[in-house]
């Protein structure tokens, strides 16, 4: 194994002080899967009467560990649940021993927990085509029912690292009329992240009381400006995952189109979806790229992703490059509708391009001093179509995204 990498230099400055969230408690092990000197096992038990809701990746070659969470979160249950994630070692492409991994690991820990099957939803990842050793994970498990314990969120986070720089948490309190609930999340990602539907894993949690229909839309809702709207190399896992779980321990309900909870949850999600951007494999620059003027929100996505996973126009934000032709380029390719006559572009504030020409007002030098003095870049381009906006994040790409992906499986 290579020596551990230093902390992304965006990174928070420290884990948030979350407290417990009623109705759930975690643990850690280590398996030695892959690591040492470390958990690499994460177990969350949920109280019974937990709903569950889940968002997954649109990847033909997803994994096993979610195929068998798809199948299940349909699955309405009053019991128990848990949560079982394992890191350095991703279960899929691995052929029926995949689901026999699932299989194994789910019989086992339901039995230990006294609830059924299909109240355990487990995840992995890691290395992509090597088979699970998950006996190695199962014989973990009276080690992590023994530590269970409200007040290990932050060690949940760690456990579920792979090539993260560090762990990444959220948490929300929010006072209703009938009493407070609270919102927390986890989640791990650095690189192979362009979701759709996900990120690579993120667990969030709640101590609302919230019927499974009206849960999985605030998470459908939430997840496409947030999940769905960052990337940093492009690529989809096989693994990706988001659950979110209410324990309905506070005894407060929350029904669907609560104003206060569907910001809660928002913000939640979207803090975790930042920090992996900020972790992203060799990142320097956290981007926000905001697409305005275009014929609909779709195409503004699309305008803004094709800008967001340019190599070109990450290169040269690492470099310190205010090369804007690289950003007329992206418009260009994107597919999606632009006026290049009427084209804006900004670096933060400063005008670039106006007009669909080189802004009088701008020079290099102020283009430059923007790049080298920022750790974070905000990118805007007016497409002069329609009304229509979209943000996506983003982040730098530099040589340390070689080197991590390089010598990744060594």
């Amino acid at each position: 194994m290579s020596a551990p990498l230093p902390v992304s230099p965006l990174a928070p400055a420290a884990f948030p002080d979350t407290g417990p969230i009623k109705g759930v408690e975690f643990a850690t092990a280590n398996s030695g899967l892959k690591y040492k000197g470390r958990d690499d096992v994460m177990l969350a038990r949920l109280t019974a009467g937990t709903r569950i809701a889940g968002v997954f990746t649109t990847s033909a070659t997803r994994s096993a560990s979610v195929l068998d969470c798809q199948n299940k979160i349909t699955q309405s249950s009053d019991a128990g649940a848990a949560i079982l994630v394992n890191a350095g070692n991703a279960n899929a492409f691995t052929g029926i021993a995949g689901q026999k991994s699932v299989d194994a690991l789910s019989k086992d820990l339901a039995a230990q927990l006294d609830i059924p099957t299909s109240r355990i939803f487990t995840s992995s990842t890691g290395v992509i085509g090597e088979p699970l050793d998950h006996g190695k994970i199962i014989e973990t498990f009276p080690t992590l029912l023994s530590a269970l314990s409200q007040d290990s969120l932050e060690a949940a986070a760690q456990a579920i690292r792979t090539t993260d720089t560090f762990a990444k948490g959220a948490y929300t309190r929010i006072e209703t009329p009938s009493g407070p609930i609270t919102i927390a999340g986890i989640a791990k990602g650095s690189g192979m992240i362009e979701p759709h539907m996900a990120t690579m894993l993120a667990y969030i949690f709640t101590d609302a009381d919230i019927e499974q229909d009206v849960l999985q839309h605030y998470l459908s809702a939430c997840t496409e400006k947030t999940f769905n709207a960052i990337t940093v190399d492009s690529d989809t896992s096989t693994s990706d995952t988001v659950l979110l779980a209410a324990t309905g321990a506070s005894g407060v309900s929350i029904a669907l189109g609560d104003p206060d909870f569907g910001a809660g949850l928002h913000g939640v999600m979207q803090d975790l979806a930042h920090q992996i951007v900020r972790d992203g494999e060799g990142a320097s620059k956290f981007v926000r790229v905001t697409v305005t003027g275009a014929a609909n929100d779709k195409e503004a996505k699309t305008h803004a992703k094709a800008i967001a996973n340019s190599p070109l126009v990450k290169t040269a934000i690492a470099g310190a490059d205010p090369n804007w032709g690289r950003i007329v380029m992206a418009i260009g390719k994107s597919g999606a509708a632009a006026d290049r006559d009427a084209l804006k572009i900004w670096f933060g504030d400063i005008l670039v391009a106006d007009q669909g020409w080189v802004c009088e007002t701008y020079t290099e030098t102020l283009g430059a001093s923007y790049m080298k003095d920022n750790d974070e870049i905000a990118i805007t381009v007016d497409v002069g179509i329609g009304k229509a906006e979209a943000t996506v994040w983003t982040c730098d790409l530099t040589h340390q995204y070689i080197s991590i992906n390089a010598d990744y499986r060594s």
